[in-house]
């Protein structure tokens, strides 16, 4: 039975995006052919637009505007870091580790005989022991969970709209909102700091309440006078009168 065009085109298009498969093929950390005698020449370059072999840095220079991924090494294993692979694909179901304070994903499988002691969760693929309850160890073993028809992996990455819809609506309540809270402080100041000073607004107050300004100070910053301090009548001592004798 021949496969139909469409049918075949969907298949492919659900094993991820046609660069993955080159760039899982790769030759990485080898010696580049065209720049040979210089240093750092080795290969750990991957263009997601030429999907060819792994290039040098000297290289990048043909590569201008394209989409380009960096492989680097942990444990003579290549790996990739997730902020820059989650860009192109959906890496969900993928064990992930923390190297040199980056989060990074392995490009391949790395079988494994015997799963340690204590292990709880292993690759569905390659039977890797893994940290944490993911799926798979690398992104090689969940595409190689794809092809065995299973229709709930994907590499397609998911726009949320109704996310962003919301994110957009609450952006807009909040600039809405600001104008008016900038309003109101700005009302506040000129009452308090940048407008006229606070004593020509009391004694207007005063006029209309019918009360004396004696009480202001030269300044004007004060309504009313100042409360005088209290006596303490516990520490003062009384002095006595001169005596003065009885008249006969």
């Amino acid at each position: 039975m021949q496969v139909s065009p469409i049918v075949q085109m969907r298949n492919n298009e659900e094993m991820g995006p046609p660069w993955l498969k080159p760039m899982l093929k790769a030759d990485y950390f080898v010696p580049c052919a065209l720049h040979l005698d210089s240093n750092k020449s080795e290969c750990n370059m991957f263009c997601l637009d030429c999907m060819g072999n792994a290039f040098c840095s000297y290289c990048l220079i043909q590569h201008k505007d394209h989409r380009l991924l960096q492989i680097r090494r942990s444990s003579y294993h290549n790996v990739v870091r997730v902020n820059e692979i989650q860009k192109y694909i959906d890496i969900s179901c993928i064990q992930t580790y923390v190297i040199n304070s980056a989060k990074i994903v392995f490009l391949n499988e790395r079988p494994q005989p015997r799963p340690g002691k204590g292990v709880t969760y292993t690759c569905e693929i390659c039977a890797r022991g893994l940290p944490d309850s993911f799926r798979f160890c690398s992104l090689g073993c969940k595409l190689n969970g794809m092809k065995r028809g299973d229709t709930e992996l994907t590499f397609n990455l998911k726009v949320k709209h109704n996310r962003e819809v919301f994110h957009d609506e609450s952006d807009s309540d909040e600039e809405s909102s600001t104008p008016r809270k900038i309003h109101r402080a700005n009302i506040f100041n000129r009452f308090s700091v940048d407008g006229p000073t606070f004593s020509s607004y009391g004694g207007l107050i005063e006029r209309l309440s019918g009360s004396s300004s004696s009480g202001e100070d030269e300044g004007g910053n004060s309504i009313s006078p100042a409360t005088p301090p209290l006596f303490n009548h516990t520490n003062s001592s009384r002095r006595k009168g001169i005596p003065h004798r009885a008249p006969f």
